[in-house]
């Protein structure tokens, strides 16, 4: 009766008063492809209607009144869209539809510069979402990140396909960004992940292979790019609490703490929308004990004056709070401003050998252990323009400021002062083609007495940069991209360096879910102030200055193939790709006797990590990864993410002699490796798994579990087997002890999470996550423990939001 009604009075009016209005408009897909055969009809009335042309064009002609149309077509998603209908009036409508998706949700993700599918990349990479992130009770951003297929962090390091071994987190291999901005050390170029704002974080972008033409010069092995949420139509106000403990060590005898080794911390969010306004504000309190204990000495000769610290002094604590802040303009639309702010005071350790393989393996070296205290900040304005067209231009800036006092004199800061234009568009004359360009100019002011190896304490680095980016879809079914970066350094006045590297891409749709892709990329990563220029001593370890480091490059083949399929309940997408990368001047951290050794006491002096250019590597191998979901009835479901990834790191220069120290050691590959007859590159795990499961029952209760599997490490340096010699012998040393843990535990490692939680009328979420949970004993990286087993209690409440 309603039906007839409404056609009645449509005809009536229009019969009566003759009082009408014209809609036309075009129905085009996504990439602006036009849609033939759309129809567009009145919601209720479809008497009154048209079929789109083969120009996706239609015209509608209707009574004066306000009306729902609808614009359908067979395997796209239906949209609705309100009108106004004046007498003689003309509404012109630009009615984008999107394909509907029949395998994951994950089709739907946008990512990248161009903020395209997933699918559609001609990348290899890896998205994390927020619901994995909270359900682990992730404190600092890097303990989710190390579920990630393909990327490893390793004493804060991140190592993306083998692409590095360890360099105690200094001159990363892999860019870190927050909302496309570096989020490394000025000076050090080491990730600050405590200062990550986990609290608000919309989803992770895992870049795999040479990234280095959009992600700037760190990006030699890859990127990792955080985006922070937006504001949704509904405030929200977040409360996370947290509490637990570290348990006693599975090794007998090697229990490092006398007190309550004690987590405990909490994290807030709120964010609205208020009129033309969107805010932002959240923050971290966090406390932790920490797994490593104060040194101390097993010899009676030996008395460490320089690190003789306690329990109390060894625990790390940090607070943290950040806002973002952002306007949209009412007299120009389309132009949105703001700034963003982040402030953190921490207190730290950085220990960079155990004391033993026994009973000290929980306890720090002597001498190889600091404290730290840091005050690090940025300030971020930005102004972001969108054009009637569709073009997009953004102006980023930053101002960040790094102050670290440490013990042993060892202090040092820095300032960083950024900028980045960026240019998007898409082209329609000649070839349609979306492109994106910028320029970016960074400078680095250092001043730190550790860095005195370039002559004085000031140090400086100016970075500026230009890039692009071309890509064009042909036939819906085949995307080519290309790009290019041209990079210049100046280092103190003196140093220059100018390098153009590219980057090429395609990805092409077999069938509806099915895409092959092949990628080529170069990257370029010029060495840090530290890695050029540190000079210390501590205890019985140095770190030496070699100021003619040269910049590493590499470059970056690939191909791979995606592949959605649902069968019965099951939706996933498998992705395997096979790998090559190549490096130049690759710069590894080296242990040698790098002054002459005049007397044992005078060994801290002498001895010590130097980074080198070790010559050319190479590696290559094959990464897969399986994510999906599996409903299990009407009322839960299971999610998973799982990936193998194989490397074949090699050298590629044995013989190639790239230091010689003060006792006329010659430094080669074949000379400084425990095992040269492989090739291997040193510190790498040839085979890598990681798997993530969570089972949820009514939205309210789930389980997760997370498995992470390690090879062997085949090869590492025999520096570390004769030093361990040498401390037994000189007895005015302390005894350092590695090689019988290293034979006795070469095998891999699996390590086990498991968490549980519940939602309270959604609301209340009470959790128990635990890590390492059959609490093993191991190691990935020399002289190092990993944390053991932890169980934390979580408490979120979470109040509005969409």
């Amino acid at each position: 009766m309603k039906y007839l009604l409404s056609i009645l009075i449509l005809s009536t009016s229009s019969f009566l008063f003759g009082q009408t209005g014209r809609i036309t408009g075009k129905v085009r897909d996504l990439d602006g492809e036009a849609v033939v055969g759309a129809s567009v009809f009145v919601k209720t009335s479809q008497l009154y209607g048209a079929n789109s042309d083969e120009n996706g064009q239609f015209v509608l002609e209707l009574p004066v009144g306000v009306y729902n149309l609808i614009c359908r077509m067979e395997g796209m998603n239906t949209d609705t869209i309100q009108i106004n209908v004046t007498e003689n009036g003309i509404v012109e409508l630009d009615i984008p539809m999107e394909e509907i998706s029949t395998v994951l949700d994950v089709v739907e993700i946008k990512v990248g510069k161009f903020d395209k599918p997933l699918e559609d990349q001609t990348v290899s990479m890896e998205i994390l979402k927020p619901r994995l992130i909270e359900s682990k009770n992730t404190r600092s951003i890097e303990t989710a990140l190390d579920q990630t297929p393909g990327l490893n962090i390793l004493d804060g390091e991140p190592q993306i396909r083998g692409g590095s071994g360890f360099t105690f987190g200094v001159g990363s291999k892999v860019a870190v960004m927050v909302d496309d901005m570096p989020m490394l050390s000025g000076d050090a170029g080491r990730p600050e992940w405590g200062f990550i704002p986990v609290e608000n974080i919309s989803q992770v972008e895992v870049i795999k292979g040479a990234a280095s033409v959009l992600s700037g010069s760190s990006a030699l092995s890859g990127s990792i790019n955080i985006r922070t949420a937006y504001p949704t139509s509904k405030p929200l106000t977040k409360v996370i609490l947290y509490s637990g403990l570290y348990n006693k060590s599975s090794m007998a005898g090697a229990k490092w703490y006398d007190d309550t080794p004690l987590i405990a911390g909490a994290s807030f969010l709120h964010s609205r929308k208020y009129k033309q306004w969107d805010i932002v504000l959240g923050g971290n309190f966090n406390y932790d004990h920490g797994y490593i204990g104060p040194p101390r000495t097993d010899s009676l000769v030996w008395a460490d004056t320089i690190t003789n610290f306690t329990n109390k002094q060894m625990v790390s604590k940090r607070a943290r709070i950040n806002f973002n802040l952002s306007r949209r303009s009412i007299k120009t639309k389309g132009l949105i401003y703001g700034i963003n702010g982040n402030a953190m005071v921490a207190q730290s350790n950085m220990v960079f050998a155990w004391l033993n393989d026994t009973s000290g393996i929980y306890n720090a070296y002597p001498g190889a252990v600091f404290l730290q205290n840091q005050l690090i900040f940025n300030i971020d304005p930005y102004i972001v323009y969108s054009t009637k067209r569709g073009s997009k231009h953004s102006l980023r800036t930053r101002m960040l400021r790094t102050v670290n006092e440490l013990t042993a004199n060892q202090d040092n800061q820095s300032t960083v002062l950024y900028g980045d234009y960026q240019y998007r568009t898409s082209i329609k004359q000649i070839i349609p083609v979306d492109f994106v360009g910028g320029v970016t100019v960074q400078n680095t002011y250092s001043y730190s007495n550790i860095y005195r190896g370039s002559g004085g304490p000031n140090n400086k680095m100016l970075n500026l940069s230009a890039y692009a980016q071309a890509e064009k879809k042909f036939w819906k079914r085949l995307t080519l991209s290309v790009g290019g970066r041209l990079e210049y350094f100046q280092l103190n006045n003196n140093t220059t360096a100018l390098k153009p590297i590219f980057r090429a891409g395609s990805n092409f749709k077999i069938a509806k879910a099915t895409f092959l892709r092949a990628s080529y990329g170069q990257g370029y990563r010029f060495p840090t102030i530290t890695e050029r220029f540190i000079q210390t001593g501590v205890g019985n370890f140095g770190v030496f200055p070699n100021p003619d480091l040269k910049p590493e490059t590499s470059w970056n083949a690939e191909i791979g193939i995606k592949q959605g399929f649902k069968i019965g309940p099951v939706m996933s997408f498998f992705d395997i790709a096979g790998f090559w990368q190549e490096y130049q001047n690759t710069i590894e951290y080296m242990f040698g006797i790098w002054r002459p050794l005049t007397t044992p006491q005078a060994l801290g002096s002498s001895a010590g990590f130097m980074f080198l250019n070790t010559g050319n590597s190479r590696v290559k191998g094959i990464d897969a990864s399986l994510a999906g979901t599996i409903a299990i009835g009407k009322k839960s479901d299971l999610t998973f993410l799982a990936g193998y990834n194989y490397i074949l790191p090699t050298t590629l220069s044995p013989d190639y002699l790239y230091a010689t120290d003060s006792l006329n050691r010659k430094f080669t590959y074949n000379t400084t490796s425990l095992d040269s007859a492989s090739r291997v590159l040193k510190y790498r795990f040839l085979h890598n798994v990681k798997m993530d499961f969570e089972y949820v029952y009514k939205k309210a209760f789930s389980i997760g579990f997370s498995a992470k599997y390690f090879s062997k490490i085949v090869n590492m340096d025999a520096i570390i087997k004769d030093f361990e010699q040498l401390t037994q012998d000189v007895d005015v040393l302390q005894d350092i002890r590695y090689m019988d843990f290293f034979n006795s535990h070469r095998k891999g490692n699996w390590i086990f999470d498991a968490r549980i939680s519940y939602l309270l009328k959604d609301k209340h979420r009470f959790a128990i996550v635990g890590s390492n949970i059959f609490n093993k004993t191991y190691s990935l990286r020399p002289l190092k423990v990993e944390q053991p087993r932890t169980v934390m209690l979580q408490y979120t409440l979470k109040l509005g939001g969409d």
